[in-house]
């Protein structure tokens, strides 16, 4: 069987994996809006309520019919809907690609705990039912190496369309936001959140900067020493007293934990490889 990251890296073609057509602007400190389609891997994970379908969560765009995304944002009692190619949520751009999702094409963790999301395994699996076009505005995110770990401080940027701050307005331009990593070392600290924070987690950012309601599932986007952005964390949870928190970074299910899960999910649940 081929690798993982060999088979991402054939079915994203020319365009390859982690390598955005339209360079992020990668400088912002404080959340602002994002060049358009400069994370040309994040979807829209939406559901139907009163006849409309409303964003709910994010997700990262794997391969060309794999969604990686948060457990705690499957609603397998609703009508799910992922779109592919979204910038401004306010207005069709002509990028965009549109999936419903039935029940049956959601894997989530089977360790996932819904009444505990501090205790792990936040993270799922969406099959689209036909391959996405890849292309200069759709393309696909890299997955790290197994079990690697970034440094303490290491620049990352979370990306969403969740809202700006606690219980502020839900944007409809795609945002993107600095969030060095906060290592385990660090983030387990008694009066930060202690044994709150598994090692299969990636804490990141602090007190300004953080992701917020609307962005779970969404990427941790981190570029490597070869130029190329990788998923390293799936937006998981955040403090309850509010996003921005003193001491209590975001979390991410760290996806480097989670690489055999990945890659026997797909295998499993496709015709051949990510097929």
């Amino acid at each position: 069987m081929l690798s993982l990251v060999f088979s991402v890296l054939l079915l994203s073609g020319a365009y390859g994996c982690g390598v955005p057509t339209y360079a992020p602007s990668a400088r912002v400190v404080n959340g602002e809006s994002a060049k358009p389609y400069s994370w040309p891997w994040q979807v829209s994970l939406q559901v139907l309520k009163d006849g409309v379908f409303l964003h709910n969560c994010g997700g990262t765009l794997i391969a060309d019919r794999w969604i990686l995304t948060a457990a705690h944002c499957i609603n397998f009692s609703r009508t799910n809907r992922v779109v592919v190619g979204e910038f401004d949520l306010a207005n069709e751009e002509g990028a965009e690609e549109i999936f419903l999702i039935p029940s049956e094409d959601m894997f989530v963790h089977q360790s996932w705990n819904s009444v505990c999301v501090a205790c792990g395994n936040d993270i799922a699996l969406i099959r689209l039912p036909r391959p996405v076009q890849i292309s200069d505005k759709v393309q696909l995110s890299c997955l790290p190496p197994a079990g690697e770990l970034l440094p303490n401080n290491f620049s990352c940027y979370a990306s969403g369309w969740g809202r700006l701050y606690t219980g502020g307005p839900i944007p409809d331009i795609l945002q993107q936001a600095l969030l060095p990593v906060v290592d385990y070392d660090h983030c387990s600290q008694r009066d930060w959140w202690g044994a709150t924070v598994k090692r299969s987690m990636v804490c990141a950012g602090g007190d300004i900067r953080s992701v917020c309601n609307g962005d779970s599932g969404g990427p941790l986007n981190c570029q490597g020493a070869d130029g190329r952005w990788y998923v390293h964390g799936v937006a998981s949870f955040v403090s309850g007293y509010g996003c921005n928190t003193l001491k209590k970074p975001s979390v991410f299910t760290r996806v480097s934990a989670f690489n055999s899960w990945i890659q026997q999910t797909i295998s499993e649940n496709s015709v051949s490889g990510f097929q």
